[in-house]
């Protein structure tokens, strides 16, 4: 089964060696790699061209103006030719060798149209101290009204879906992955499947992950999201899910405190 890994990138020079090493590093070979870069000005085009050798015909990569990155997921969709198709942040790395080889075993699954599994948060400028881990394991498809969702960067669908129910809103700044997934597996309850695996390791301070402001736009993108897809919630069960944060984080220095 070919899988279509899709890397957004944007002045991303200081990390996206670590993500292509991650992918190069990769036991699973039946895999293309698109990398969709929006005109980067601090030398990150420079490295896609050394990197791109050492693919050895894996790799497909454009760089141009974009609206942003869910206008490059798209993009990067688009060129996809594989079965399935996952995303890779330009600052995120694969924890493993062998996440793409559990993917593809997760697919092996009759009717599977997508899977997930964990992803780790570490500290920006040291990988190696870990933040907060989040497990996609307790996910069930009721808890969306609580604005929960399997970890996205570990989410892998078939190339289909996308064709059949539509790509990432680009007119959401925030929430367009929590707006897609609510749409496949809320609206159109798509089969999703769950890995035990910690797929992806992610460096704190992205769009998602900093600030009351954001949060508060990530809460108004969210109602909206239930709006436009005909489903119901309000903002007292979208609060409860910072709950599970708030014990994610505790658990974590607990963890760094007592090993």
């Amino acid at each position: 089964m070919k899988i279509s890994l899709i890397t957004a990138a944007f002045n991303s020079a200081s990390t996206i060696r670590d993500t292509f090493d991650s992918v190069l590093a990769q036991s699973y070979d039946d895999y293309e790699y698109i990398v969709v870069d929006g005109l980067s000005s601090d030398g990150t085009v420079d490295i896609i061209k050394e990197y791109e050798p050492e693919f050895a015909g894996k790799m497909r990569w454009i760089s141009e103006k974009d609206s942003g990155l869910y206008d490059a997921m798209n993009k990067g969709i688009r060129m996809a030719t594989g079965e399935v198709v996952g995303i890779l942040n330009s600052d995120d790395f694969f924890t493993s060798n062998t996440v793409l080889e559990s993917v593809n075993r997760g697919f092996l699954v009759p009717e599977t149209d997508a899977v997930y599994a964990d992803v780790r948060y570490v500290k920006q400028n040291d990988p190696r101290s870990v933040v907060r881990h989040y497990s996609s394991k307790g996910f069930r498809r009721w808890k969306m009204r609580m604005g929960l969702i399997p970890a996205h960067p570990s989410f892998y669908a078939r190339r289909e879906l996308f064709e059949k129910f539509g790509f990432y809103r680009t007119d959401y700044r925030i929430a367009a992955d929590f707006e897609l997934l609510l749409r496949f597996i809320f609206v159109h309850r798509i089969k999703t499947s769950y890995i035990p695996e910690t797929f992806v390791t992610m460096r704190m301070g992205g769009a998602s992950t900093s600030s009351f402001k954001v949060h508060f736009r990530i809460m108004k993108e969210h109602l909206r999201a239930f709006k436009q897809n005909g489903c119901h919630t309000n903002v007292f069960f979208l609060s409860l899910r910072y709950g599970g944060k708030i014990y994610d984080l505790i658990k974590a220095r607990l963890k760094k405190l007592f090993n």
